[in-house]
């Protein structure tokens, strides 16, 4: 049997250097020094311009030593772990510094990455997409870019290729696009404010690349309540319309159904 003052001595010991250890800081994760890919975030930004649907693009420099020299791509860089707490800081961030462009609808769109989309090596880059009216805004071709422009997404396929798998992205950001559109009011972003009715959805049959029915799509809007009064607005005829803003315009509102065609039942 091990003596009293002998036991009472040991926790003791064991109680002290437990509040020791809990006292002292967490220890610093070592060990990284294993590869890591590059990270990097891309924009895909929308328009409606010259009654198209628009893509913003950036023409990367002409510097032989950078991957796809000349070519263009989405606006993006990569992740700067002192200025980005997040990838949408990020993406705000790249979308200023190329372009100039403040937007105020952004939504990620998904990931890309593999040992061959980055000729430097394994990258990963995290996309998403904004819209924004083309009303007042002045382009600005930022750092570690030729050029900037838009170009109508469905003309795309007969243009310039584009760098890295931008295509692709692209491509996915386009679809999930015309898919929302038939049940949100993401549109609405693309106008500015404020903005008649039939504005309204002309945008959505530019976007959606159809007609949509006319009486259909005004009981659409005003049963959705995300629409308020902005007053009459000047026109010839004898009955002026009347102007709409956005009540909320960090997100879109959700239908219930999705649009009808023009003409259908």
């Amino acid at each position: 049997m091990v003596p009293i003052v002998k036991q009472a001595t040991e926790v003791a010991t064991r109680t002290k250097a437990a509040k020791a250890k809990s006292a002292r800081p967490p220890a610093t994760a070592t060990g990284n020094d294993f590869p890591r890919p590059y990270t990097t975030v891309d924009v895909v930004i929308f328009t409606v311009l010259n009654d198209a649907l628009q893509v913003l693009l950036v023409q990367r420099p002409f510097e032989p030593e950078d991957p796809y020299p000349a070519a263009w791509a989405l606006p993006g860089g990569f992740v700067n772990i002192d200025l980005d707490p997040d990838l949408l800081a990020c993406a705000r961030r790249k979308l200023h510094e190329k372009t100039g462009v403040a937007s105020p609808y952004l939504e990620q769109l998904g990931s890309w990455g593999s040992a061959t989309r980055d000729p430097r090596g394994w990258s990963a880059t995290h996309a998403y997409f904004a819209l924004i009216p083309s009303e007042g805004v002045v382009l600005t071709k930022g750092a570690n870019a030729a050029n900037v422009a838009w170009f109508e997404v469905d003309l795309l396929g007969k243009g310039p290729r584009l760098a890295f798998d931008h295509a692709d992205i692209l491509h996915a950001a386009v679809e999930r696009l015309r898919s929302k559109v038939e049940y949100t009011s993401l549109p609405a972003f693309l106008l500015p404010e404020p903005f008649t009715l039939p504005q309204l959805q002309h945008t959505y049959e530019v976007v959606l690349g159809r007609p949509v029915d006319k009486s259909g799509f005004r009981t659409r809007m005003m049963s959705a309540d995300f629409l308020e009064e902005a007053g009459i607005v000047e026109a010839a005829s004898r009955r002026p319309p009347m102007a709409y803003r956005l009540k909320d315009r960090s997100q879109p509102v959700y239908f219930p159904r999705t649009f009808s065609p023009r003409g259908a039942g």
